[in-house]
């Protein structure tokens, strides 16, 4: 089973809304080697994994838990950069549309006008060329060495899109998730050549791993200044094995050390996304409207009449 945290694993950075750039994106999202395929591929290897192999267990699983928080940092970013787009003013209970105007209009002439008419100016589990997500992406062999070759060149190719995707738009909001992704796409890299190098592979004989300099993009560079591109995390609340595999010297044999957390050092809040009256989102009516702020009033009342007769026990009061 797993837990969630209402926090980011990376900030989102405000910047205007950018419906173009929102599409590049949609490829690290539901594109053939993004966000949404390594989650499942990484997920199903670990439900489906054979043998007592624990550590490569614990550490497919453990980047497959991550890969669920780039989803939603990725999802977060997309909608951040449609979200205000038509620039619509008007107020919650107005009718959008009113006296001729089309609040809508941008929608018309963006890459994909489905983030407006179908998501309500959100992400969708779509490529950037509109095509839905697919299962068939999955490769999940039951050969422990086939997968974690196939993982290292899923990683590998991912992380080379990202880099493609930075240098189309100059959106700070695009740039900053981007390059935590490509940052954390190199420590996946790196894990999962250091996995194959434990059951044999020697790096210099038989091939190169997958490398380029990403520090040329000052955002990248600052988070691997700061070391996250040597990190992996097991996000375990019990035990996990996936030290005994993601640690020592990094594959790439630069100077660097691999270390295992339990989660990252650091979270980040989670924007609120506006309702959009010219999107019907969320849809609450004025009538509908006062029934919901009665019963948030009532149930903050009652709380705080329980906490106040509760006493010194209030701390029990869930």
């Amino acid at each position: 089973m797993f837990y969630h945290i209402q926090s980011l694993i990376n900030p989102i950075v405000e910047d205007e809304p950018d419906p173009s750039a929102a599409n590049a994106l949609q490829e690290g999202l539901g594109g053939q080697f993004g966000e949404m395929r390594t989650m499942m591929q990484f997920l199903f290897q670990s439900f489906n994994f054979r043998g007592d192999g624990i550590p490569y267990l614990d550490l497919i699983q453990g980047i497959g838990v991550e890969e669920i928080s780039h989803v939603e940092l990725i999802t977060k970013t997309i909608s951040r950069l449609l979200d205000g787009s038509p620039r619509y003013q008007g107020k919650k209970f107005d009718t959008p549309g009113k006296g001729g105007e089309a609040p809508l209009e941008v929608g018309k002439e963006a890459q994909n006008p489905h983030h407006f008419i179908v998501g309500a100016q959100g992400a969708l589990p779509v490529d950037a060329a509109g095509n839905p997500w697919s299962g068939s992406y999955v490769h999940n062999h039951g050969n422990l060495v086939l997968d974690l070759m196939d993982n290292l060149v899923l990683e590998a190719t991912g992380r080379t899109q990202k880099c493609r995707i930075y240098q189309m738009s100059s959106n700070k909001t695009l740039r900053a998730t981007v390059s935590f992704l490509i940052a954390r796409d190199e420590a996946h890299q790196m894990a999962f050549a250091k996995a194959l190098e434990t059951l044999g592979i020697d790096w210099a004989k038989a091939l190169p791993i997958p490398k380029f300099d990403a520090t040329k993009y000052p955002e990248v560079k600052k988070l691997m200044d700061a070391g996250i591109h040597r990190e992996a995390y097991h996000f375990r609340l019990d035990s996990s094995l996936m030290e005994n595999i993601f640690s020592g010297s990094a594959p790439t044999n630069d100077g660097t050390e691999l270390v295992t957390l339990k989660e990252p050092k650091t979270s980040y809040p989670i924007p609120m996304a506006p309702e959009r009256p010219e999107e019907f989102a969320p849809g609450l009516d004025p009538e509908m409207q006062k029934l919901a702020d009665a019963l948030s009033e009532f149930k903050q009342k009652t709380v705080k009449e329980m906490t106040k007769k509760a006493g010194p026990d209030s701390s029990k009061l869930k």
